[in-house]
């Protein structure tokens, strides 16, 4: 017996939310803040226990009170304008399309979505999101985790093209870019110059220059852009979809042609299954 299918519906209110969040991240300039609240939310993943992940929980006062986690009610505030007009997108599907979109408003490559997440409010125990003061062993032990591999940190770091830290949220000060509202390279650009002492590098970002095996894809997004976005399309999901298994009719969603083709696809298995049962 096939897996319920996405239901179209769903699909209709998925793109809905999703121009109301490009114009929620464009007009607020807050695609950091949604950006770091789609990875804060999966980051928790342990693939071993299957516990954490995309899964909303971080809605929750107990998990939105850790202290990697400062701030981020403000992200979750914003969020709330687009659920109280799509209320039946889960909270899990509406975090993480906010990261999508966040990338995408300011430039970034384009990330395929799949719906279907289920809410959680289980949320896991503190401690499980990466430490800026710490090094390489720590970053591996962290995203290793969730399932991630080298290429996975490297790319994903890059995210912080956008945005700056704040003193009292992470206990450090300044942006890591001169422009930390567009996607694009220059972090890696900045991570291999001597001279760029006014930006932000945080010992997390360091230890992707000294460790020899990070550097190679250091340099590697510092010349090549387009590998970059490649890269860190292929991470963004991966994390995004963490611990996530889609039903049948789980369809990436691309726009208002992805959304067509998804209704198509949906339409057609639901004829496949009704024709099976009736002959």
């Amino acid at each position: 017996m096939l897996k319920p299918l996405v239901d179209p519906e769903y699909l209709k209110e998925i793109e809905k939310a999703r121009r109301d969040l490009r114009a929620l991240i464009f007009n607020k300039k807050c695609a950091p803040i949604m950006l770091r609240l789609a990875w804060h939310s999966a980051g928790t993943y342990d693939v071993k226990t299957k516990t954490g992940g995309p899964y909303g929980s971080i809605r929750n006062e107990q998990e939105l009170n850790h202290a990697a986690n400062m701030g981020l009610k403000i992200a979750v505030d914003l969020c709330e304008e687009v659920k109280a007009k799509h209320p039946k997108i889960s909270y899990a599907d509406l975090y993480q399309l906010a990261g999508v979109v966040a990338v995408e408003v300011t430039g970034g490559p384009t990330i395929d979505f799949t719906p279907g997440r289920k809410d959680s409010l289980e949320s896991p125990p503190e401690g499980r999101l990466p430490d800026a003061k710490q090094g390489a062993s720590h970053l591996r032990e962290v995203f290793y985790r969730m399932g991630l591999n080298d290429r996975d940190i490297v790319a994903l770091s890059g995210g912080h093209t956008l945005g700056k830290a704040h003193k009292e949220r992470s206990g450090f000060e300044g942006q890591w870019t001169r422009e930390p509202l567009k996607f694009d390279n220059s972090y890696f650009v900045e991570l291999l110059k001597a001279d760029s002492k006014d930006l932000l590098k945080l010992p997390s970002d360091k230890a992707l220059v000294e460790d020899p095996a990070f550097r190679v894809y250091v340099e590697l997004y510092a010349k090549d852009e387009d590998a970059f976005f490649r890269d860190y399309a292929s991470s963004h999901k991966k994390l995004s979809e963490l611990g996530f298994i889609p039903n049948n009719g789980s369809i990436l969603v691309k726009g208002a042609i992805g959304f067509a083709i998804a209704s198509t696809v949906v339409i057609i298995g639901y004829l496949l299954e009704l024709s099976r049962k009736t002959n």
